[in-house]
């Protein structure tokens, strides 16, 4: 299974189906453009293909905080529901850290909601811990 990064306009719509299961707020006409905007801050999208679509995604980007350093922080991580179960999570968050080794960055991280326990079990077998709470808050 390769695991390609998004470079082109087709390429990100390919994986709009299978980010929409992640993020359904996501109006599908606005998928490309408003990856393309994220790209010229540093936004990365890689895929795993299926049937000419991406069967899973994830989204990620280097980040630098004074609380960790340097470090490549995942924004997204999703998979359609008919290719679930095929590992394609997990070979996506290996490819992340492999790219993170690679650039020698040592830490990886990121955000997901408290409810997708699925996504935990994960995240924790992948070596993940829980280091602290989220918290947002909506303006207006």
């Amino acid at each position: 299974m390769t695991i390609q990064l998004a470079q082109t306009p087709e390429d990100i719509a390919k994986c709009t189906r299978a980010m929409l299961e992640l993020r359904p707020h996501i109006a599908a006409e606005t998928f490309v453009p408003l990856v393309q905007d994220m790209m010229k801050e540093g936004y990365q999208l890689a895929f795993i293909e299926e049937n000419d679509e991406a069967a899973a995604v994830i989204g990620f980007r280097y980040l630098q905080f004074l609380y960790c350093g340097k470090h490549f922080y995942i924004d997204d991580l999703s998979t359609l529901p008919e290719a679930r179960g095929k590992g394609y999570g997990g070979m996506l968050l290996d490819y992340v850290a492999d790219l993170a080794r690679a650039e020698g960055y040592e830490v990886i991280t990121l955000d997901s909601g408290h409810h997708r326990h699925t996504a935990h079990r994960l995240y924790l077998n992948k070596g993940f811990f829980i280091s602290s709470h989220h918290f947002s808050k909506k303006l207006g």
